[in-house]
């Protein structure tokens, strides 16, 4: 099995069903049918990864999160029956970053893209198509790099809440099921985030 973000998590499967209707496609996956799941992964992929990288602030242990989180996914699809396919597909991707997280803290502090061999020259080369000024593309990428840097020094459960609040557009209320916790708790995490976000953009030290 291989994984990209441009290509489908089963690669025996190479054709894709996009205008199925997702419980269609749900049902059709819990019964071994790789096409329906890939399907599901072309739809979901692009968030899961956003989700895995600003928990995790890393590239390739994004991309690693977001394999691990669909083969989990797959392999425990026949226990979805109801409810709200993405948010059980975000708490599986957020329970994996929290495992990323929690092995980092046992492991010396080196980051996965120094350990893929990957230098800041061959990332810039990497531009986007339509964009046509690579100093605009350059800026977005250090503010994005800032953000992100800001991002990473807010506690776990106040960071995720953040990230599927104010970069995901979730509700409360879905961000309660996917943590597994109150509406209340998750209003008091974003009050916090929020604060200690304006505080730090606004020039104080990075610090939790």
């Amino acid at each position: 099995m291989t994984y990209t973000l441009s290509r489908t998590l089963f690669t025996e499967s190479p054709l894709i069903r996009p205008q199925a209707g997702q419980e269609a496609l749900i049902q059709t996956a819990r019964l071994g049918d790789l096409e329906a799941f890939n399907a599901l992964v072309l739809m979901h992929q692009e968030r899961v990864y956003n989700l895995a990288y600003r928990i995790l602030g890393d590239e390739a242990a994004a991309a690693d999160a977001t394999q691990e989180a669909f083969i989990l996914a797959y392999r425990h699809l026949g226990r979805f029956h109801a409810g709200s396919f993405f948010a059980w597909l975000y708490r599986i991707a957020t329970n994996v970053c929290y495992d990323v997280l929690r092995y980092q803290k046992r492991r010396p502090a080196v980051s996965f893209t120094q350990l893929s061999g990957d230098d800041d020259e061959e990332r810039e080369l990497d531009l986007p198509a339509h964009e046509a000024d690579p100093e605009t593309v350059i800026q977005r990428r250090e503010l994005a790099a800032l953000l992100q840097q800001h991002i990473n020094t807010l506690p776990i459960d106040q960071r995720t809440a953040l990230v599927l609040s104010d970069v995901q557009g979730l509700s409360d209320k879905e961000i309660a099921v996917i943590m597994r916790t109150s509406i209340g708790t998750v209003k008091s995490r974003l009050s916090r985030a929020r604060a200690k976000m304006r505080r730090s953009l606004g020039g104080a030290p990075l610090a939790a």
